[in-house]
């Protein structure tokens, strides 16, 4: 699986995750996780679209 791929799934993981917590803490933070993950996964493919 490409990198940017599996960026975008772990954070549509992490989101579910966020979703079935019962701490609000916990939930924040798989979100705030989520959003790192998705913001990698947007450099990966800008980088990778940007000529050499």
């Amino acid at each position: 699986m490409k990198p940017a791929k599996s960026l975008k799934q772990q954070a549509r993981v992490a989101e579910k995750a966020a979703r079935q917590a019962a701490d609000e803490f916990v939930a924040g933070q798989m979100k705030a996780l989520a959003s790192a993950f998705r913001a990698q996964a947007k450099i990966l493919k800008k980088k990778k679209k940007k000529p050499s």
